[in-house]
């Protein structure tokens, strides 16, 4: 019988999670994100929708191959990132690039890393939540948005009426 993959972002985690699945799974980490906007220009597309331009994170690429070699032979896929928005989107950002079959992803929350919080974890598996995902996108995107188009204008026009006179400094 072929073993389970479970997809943690943290190599510390994976390690404790697999000593409390045992022999039946294997435990990998992406080491965070494996994807965002390139910071070479904006990559938002701020005429059609706001929409990101995301590719994988430079030096990911191995560590993407060697999950999708192990997805590829595991008769399930695990996917177990933080339970927040932003583990929503790097979950769905792994099922998008390593996981071929989509019938094999199941999408599990460790809320506490414990045995029982595991197990309970494990028969509590559910799918991606899109809604999650798009909320997180949303959120980058406008971080851009801001970092590339927000942040010059107010350092430009802001900062600098606030620095110190050069009179009182010498005080």
């Amino acid at each position: 019988m072929a073993k389970s993959l479970v997809i943690v972002e943290s190599p510390s985690k994976a390690k404790t999670i697999n000593k409390y699945l045992g022999k039946d799974y294997i435990v990998e980490a992406t080491v965070g994100h494996i994807k965002d906007l390139p910071k070479s220009k904006m990559n938002v597309d701020l005429e059609n929708g706001y929409e990101g331009t995301f590719a994988v994170i430079p030096g990911k690429e191995n560590i993407i191959d060697s999950l999708r070699r192990i997805a590829s032979s595991s008769s399930k896929v695990y996917i177990a990132t933080d339970p927040d928005r932003e583990g929503e989107a790097i979950a769905s950002d792994i099922a998008d690039e390593v996981v071929i079959d989509k019938k094999k992803i199941h999408r599990v929350l460790f809320n506490e890393i414990t045995k029982t919080g595991i197990e309970e974890a494990m028969k509590n598996s559910r799918k991606i939540d899109g809604n999650l995902v798009s909320a997180q996108v949303a959120r980058r995107v406008m971080d851009r948005i801001l970092g590339y188009k927000v942040s010059p204008f107010y350092g430009k026009h802001f900062i600098s009426d606030f620095q110190p006179e050069e009179s009182s400094r010498s005080h």
